[in-house]
């Protein structure tokens, strides 16, 4: 097996268009395990939200009263700069 040394310096002498096409295809096989990392975040963040909500940790709010919230601190933040 080819070490990573030895296959970097293969890739590099291709031509341009053919180092483009393997580094797209690179980058798209990344792009499905950063979704799957994203999606596990996302369950455990939800897994915690749901949990503080539980043992009272937090206090749900209402739909309109986030995104006032919201609202108010895009405003403050356009405010600012």
């Amino acid at each position: 097996m080819r070490s990573i040394e030895q296959l970097t310096q293969e890739v590099l002498s291709l031509p341009n268009l053919t180092r483009a096409h393997l580094a797209q295809k690179l980058v798209e096989s990344l792009a499905v395990d950063t979704d799957a990392i994203v999606a596990a975040a996302r369950v455990d963040e939800a897994s915690k939200l749901r949990d503080e909500l539980r043992n009272g940790s937090i206090q749900p709010i209402s739909g309109e009263e986030a995104l006032s919230q919201v609202l108010h601190r895009l405003i403050s933040s356009n405010e600012q700069t």
